[in-house]
């Protein structure tokens, strides 16, 4: 897990952490956003790989934002390409196919391993789209920002915000935020419901590392499953949703962890999950 040039993976036990770095601004490139991809896709062929943590390697900064060198060279081209104007197919048809950003951040829903966003500090735009796709979002405290500020440069978010914020935190609040650009900190982000905890910068790491070993010390198949009846349910009418839950329980009732699990806990004896 060495060959890469944006990341540093480190392993301790069942839990990944993987470290992001493009120096000197942090921002979020397409090789980065490649070797994300091979990385995910990499552990989630590893069945002993129970959480992955992200986090930044910048002095206060998660992933700055996507970097807007390229976002500015594509717009360039498209409007070389296309003339003035909006662009002339904006049927759904012709947006059909996800970009790699998106590939990417749904992998980490689909993920067989819990996800935890470890936001050391700043984050606006592709990294909190970024963040937005893990399972857990852990801030550090402090005077940081983190929002959707794209509408500030003339786009909206592309990676997901808007479709994320929107089911996260209401259509209302949805659109205040991205209409307006907005940034908040990592306090005003937990009260809206953007962040799962906001942590001390003295024990930030430490209090990660403990949350993500807890988590890497529960049942495999049903953190899995209960990831794919949440992820899935929420998507479809309650009667669909019930149906996906069902099946995700016979999935987990399947299993040896679960027969021995509650076994055990009826004759008082300890057990330990195999993943089978």
């Amino acid at each position: 897990m060495s060959d890469y040039r944006f990341l540093t993976v480190a392993r301790d036990g069942d839990v990944v952490t993987c470290t992001m770095a493009n120096p000197p601004r942090h921002t979020l490139v397409a090789p980065e956003v490649a070797e994300l991809a091979r990385l995910v896709a990499s552990l989630a062929q590893d069945e002993t790989v129970r959480a992955v943590v992200f986090t930044g390697a910048g002095d206060g900064v998660f992933i700055a934002h996507y970097e807007v060198g390229e976002l500015a060279t594509s717009a360039e081209a498209q409007v070389e390409r296309g003339g003035r104007g909006l662009a002339r197919d904006a049927s759904p048809a012709a947006h059909t196919e996800l970009h790699a950003m998106h590939r990417l951040i749904l992998s980490l829903s689909r993920a067989p391993f819990v996800t935890i966003a470890a936001i050391n500090g700043n984050t606006a735009g592709g990294g909190l789209e970024f963040a937005l796709g893990c399972d857990f979002r852990l801030a550090l405290a402090g005077e940081f920002r983190l929002g959707l500020p794209e509408t500030g440069v003339g786009i909206i978010p592309g990676a997901g915000g808007t479709q994320r914020f929107a089911r996260l935190l209401g259509t209302a609040r949805a659109l205040d935020l991205i209409l307006h650009g907005a940034t908040v900190t990592p306090a005003l982000a937990l009260e809206l419901g953007i962040v799962h905890r906001v942590l001390d910068a003295p024990s930030f790491r430490a209090e990660v590392a403990a949350f993500a070993q807890n988590l890497a010390s529960r049942a495999p198949i049903a953190l899995a499953a209960a990831k794919r009846a949440i992820y899935d349910g929420a998507e479809v009418a309650l009667e669909a949703g019930l149906a996906i839950e069902q099946r995700e329980f016979d999935r987990c009732m399947r299993s040896r962890d679960a027969a021995v699990a509650m076994r055990s806990l009826l004759e008082g004896k300890p057990w330990s999950w195999i993943g089978r």
